[in-house]
């Protein structure tokens, strides 16, 4: 393993953490740090955001702020993230008054759709075929060279669905007409188009890596979507020793040829035919390892701390499989949009199931507003068992 950083020094407890970023991933890492006996500072454009309750300060300014984002770094002795939206010009104000880790240069990488499929080629990491597009006739001329039938993703934002459309599914439309639904979906604005592929299961893997060139690699995560946001997710993966490896192996050489400072998850497409291919990168946090917290002898939030503080990586080893399903602002609303309480009380009464709310205040159709977890013999009950919960809610 290289080293990022052979002259880095452990943060200790007592230290302050900043995070660019209030949203749930930073609550869960500040209630993390807070239980280490960390200090949390946080910047969000949003002053009722989920982790605001939690930390001991709230800078409100945006994410392209580049002097609140140098207020934020001043009163602390390490900064990451839990959002990938933050710009070049804040990361690099940050940096003039404590490390940042993740570092800028892997933020301009992961930001742009096009340049993250770019880089992962470039560097010798398997993806599937896909096209840049900057313009309805380049995506035209895409969809026609890959075959016809295609996902197509906004080269900067988009998350849960957002900016997306896809071509080539829909029986009997005029494929011109789902490519011009489709240009309009990424907003009119540059994406990348990538073939459709015939897939057995997504998976993710999500590699922790300190400043002194530790690695932790946790077991790969089995994900299901509906609508193109994560339903639910278990730890460990029903997937082959070989393939564990393989997956493993392909989201460590990630990490250390980005010499991460933090967390990194690398969603994986597992095909058919028995490939791997890597889908997208964050290096962050990931909706898809909250099942670590109870899976795992080390939940993610607490190894971000850890990995950022350039202490000594925690185990990841698998204690007992556990499943967590997301809960979408849908729940708190009624088909004609009353609003309505979902039976908690219910859900809880499955055994081995635990309810973690993120404290957001405005139900919104697709946002997510907490997930359940549960713990099973195998992964295939811990799925049983947190759906049976979610059902009852």
């Amino acid at each position: 393993m290289s080293s990022a950083s052979s002259t880095a020094k452990a943060i200790l407890p007592g230290a302050t953490i900043g995070i660019f970023g209030g949203g749930q991933l930073g609550r869960m890492t500040a209630m993390a740090a807070r239980g280490m006996g960390y200090r949390i500072l946080i910047l969000d454009p949003d002053p009722a955001c989920p982790a605001r309750f939690v930390v001991d300060g709230c800078i409100e300014a945006g994410w392209d702020d580049s002097r609140e984002a140098a207020n934020l770094a001043r009163g602390c002795d390490v900064v990451t993230l839990e959002i990938e939206q933050i710009s070049p010009a804040s990361m690099e104000a940050a940096a003039s008054y404590a490390p940042v880790r993740p570092g800028g240069g892997i933020l301009a990488v992961i930001q742009d759709r096009i340049e993250q499929k770019d880089w992962l080629r470039r560097n010798g990491f398997p993806v599937g075929e896909y096209r840049a597009v900057r313009s309805l006739d380049e995506l035209r001329s895409a969809v026609s060279a890959l075959g016809g039938k295609c996902f197509c993703k906004s080269a900067t934002g988009g998350y849960d669905g957002r900016g997306q459309g896809k071509v080539g599914f829909a029986k009997g439309a005029v494929i011109d007409d789902e490519i011009r639904g489709a240009w309009e979906a990424l907003g009119e604005r540059a994406g990348v188009a990538e073939k459709a592929i015939e897939l057995e299961r997504e998976i993710s893997v999500l590699v922790a890596r300190a400043p002194n060139g530790e690695v932790k690699v946790y077991p790969p995560a089995w994900n299901h979507h509906e609508e193109q946001i994560l339903a639910w997710s278990v730890i460990p993966a029903p997937i082959s020793s070989a393939m564990e490896i393989e997956a493993r192996e392909i989201a460590e050489a990630i990490a250390d040829t980005f010499q991460l400072e933090g967390v990194l998850a690398v969603e994986m497409f597992c095909t058919i035919d028995g490939k791997l291919l890597v889908n997208e990168l964050a290096p962050r946090p990931h909706n898809s390892y909250h099942a670590s917290v109870r899976a795992c002898v080390t939940g993610q939030f607490e190894q971000l701390v850890r990995a950022v503080c350039d202490l000594p990586l925690g185990d990841v080893d698998v204690v007992q499989p556990a499943a967590i399903a997301n809960l979408l602002g849908d729940l708190w609303l009624e088909p004609n949009g009353a609003a309505r309480e979902p039976r908690f009380d219910r859900a809880l009464g499955v055994p081995g199931v635990r309810l973690h709310l993120y404290e957001k205040h405005k139900p919104r159709k697709g946002r997510k507003m907490g997930h359940l977890s549960a713990v099973g013999a195998t992964p295939d009950e811990a799925v049983e068992l947190v759906l049976r919960a979610k059902a009852l809610l």
